[in-house]
């Protein structure tokens, strides 16, 4: 399959309960089809999928189903910190209906080079089902290595990488390396532009929950040749962008939903609301996309 285009690593709104609210969700997601992504990607660390249940989990999983259309790519976090649960939910996204899942490394545990290629191996043997490696140290603690990303170059159904790094030289590498065998996917949002220039067709974006529009018009920008154009949106952007890596991602991602009219509730603790201030200087940053 082709990954191309803005896939939202949605959000999970949640009601003034913490119960998951699917008429707000159902809402949010037409307004993200109507500013143009092409696909869905939910229960990453941006839906909060940490927080929730595994039934939780799969009620999230069937309402993203059942709500997307055939031309949509689906994309399922099946992330855990041990490979037994990794396999548990990944075969319950191929039994819902998804196709694709996305893999971060373990949390918590950080597996060695061999551990880790182990732990992809036994998921791809379990299940069969495509595969987007998700690669963020920061958050993980360690990396996906290129040794590991050399022996699963040319596994039929290792299709991708989404590479949140924030250091763009491994995007460069990894276009250089394994053009043709594993697609690099941009995950380092506040330098999207220079993935896409680096051969990224494909964005799963956080902040596109809350810059939809702005975010699905870059790309276009940036496949349509006009690259100085494309420049000045990212440089517009940038800075929301930027503050939303300086901390407290998802709180402030759900903000900004709030912000374009369509809220989705606070998130789930431990993560706790944002300041006066934080909510200050990040409404600031979103008032050029909110008019975008």
């Amino acid at each position: 399959m082709k990954l191309q285009g803005v896939m939202p690593a949605l959000v999970t709104p949640f009601d003034k309960n913490d119960n998951i609210d699917f008429n707000a969700f159902e809402k949010h997601m037409i307004s993200l089809r109507e500013a143009g992504v092409t696909g869905w990607v939910p229960n990453g660390s941006t839906g909060e999928y940490f927080s929730q249940s595994t039934e939780e989990r799969r009620q999230v999983l069937e309402f993203v189903k059942d709500f997307a259309n055939d031309d949509e790519i689906l994309i399922a976090g099946t992330n855990a910190p041990a490979t037994r649960e990794v396999i548990e939910q990944t075969a319950m996204a191929k039994e819902i209906g998804y196709d694709n899942v996305l893999l971060a490394t373990p949390f918590y545990t950080r597996p060695t080079d061999e551990e880790l290629l182990n732990h992809y191996n036994t998921v791809l043997d379990a299940v069969d089902i495509n595969l987007v490696l998700y690669n963020y140290p920061p958050k993980d603690g360690i990396e996906i290595s290129f040794d590991i990303m050399d022996a699963l170059a040319d596994h039929p159904r290792v299709i991708g990488i989404k590479e949140s790094s924030g250091v763009l030289q491994r995007a460069v590498d990894i276009h250089s390396r394994y053009q043709g065998r594993i697609d690099l996917v941009s995950g380092s949002d506040d330098i999207a532009l220079d993935f896409m220039f680096w051969g990224a067709n494909s964005w799963i974006c956080g902040p596109s929950n809350c810059m939809a529009k702005a975010c699905c018009d870059l790309d276009r920008t940036f496949r349509s040749g006009d690259l100085d154009k494309a420049r000045k949106q990212m440089a517009t952007l940038y800075k929301a962008m930027n503050i939303l890596e300086s901390g407290k991602f998802v709180q402030k991602i759900k903000y900004g939903c709030e912000l374009q009219g369509a809220p989705v509730g606070e998130c789930r603790a431990p993560l706790g609301p944002l300041t006066d201030d934080e909510k200050a200087e990040f409404r600031t940053a979103m008032e050029p996309i909110l008019n975008w």
